[in-house]
């Protein structure tokens, strides 16, 4: 799959994207519910908030961008309680599914185009359709890190997450991404 351009960039990432989370929640399902719930140092205070809260903030995101009416609404919706990453697997690649099903269909137009994010207490500016995407990418790294650190702290061996642009590292993931659907490359 060649890259070209902005919007084939977003498909890569998005990719990118299933591979990574695929990876980090595999190895998450090794630990025990109590593992997945138990108290750790990061930003949320375990595996199973932190990665809950990626998928909460995917359902919000991918919804506005798709330019769903309801989507404030989401701010009224709990965020999931997944209790065990084999029950959140399932639903977090769902969400990457779609994600990566809306950048394959964007065009360099379409990414220029403006969205407002609605906001519960306010309305702001219009961001472009890449400045989000940008924004949700780089939301899904920085929690990921974070699980990724806070595994470490388990006895399962966090996964390499950075095999993924490099094509001398395509025998790395190679069967990973054609057992997840995805053609190599």
């Amino acid at each position: 799959m060649a890259t070209m351009g902005l919007a084939g960039h977003f498909v890569a990432m998005a990719r990118n994207n299933i591979w990574s989370n695929h990876r980090l929640l595999t190895a998450c399902k090794a630990l025990t519910p109590a593992e997945f719930a138990a108290p750790r140092t990061s930003f949320f205070p375990s595996l199973r908030a932190t990665l809950n809260h990626i998928l909460w903030v995917d359902t919000y995101y991918i919804d506005a961008l798709l330019r769903d009416p309801t989507v404030l609404e989401r701010y009224h919706d709990p965020v999931p309680d997944f209790a065990d990453a084999t029950s959140l697997y399932d639903a977090q690649i769902a969400s990457d599914r779609r994600l990566l099903g809306f950048c394959a269909r964007q065009t360099e137009d379409s990414l220029a185009q403006g969205i407002v994010l609605p906001r519960p207490n306010r309305t702001p500016p219009s961001s472009s359709v890449a400045s989000i995407l940008e924004h949700l990418f780089q939301h899904q790294t920085h929690h990921r890190g974070q699980a990724h650190a806070m595994l470490a702290g388990t006895t399962v061996k966090p996964p390499q997450l950075d095999e993924f642009f490099l094509a001398g590292e395509e025998h790395l993931r190679r069967d990973e991404l054609l057992a997840l659907g995805l053609e190599p490359g």
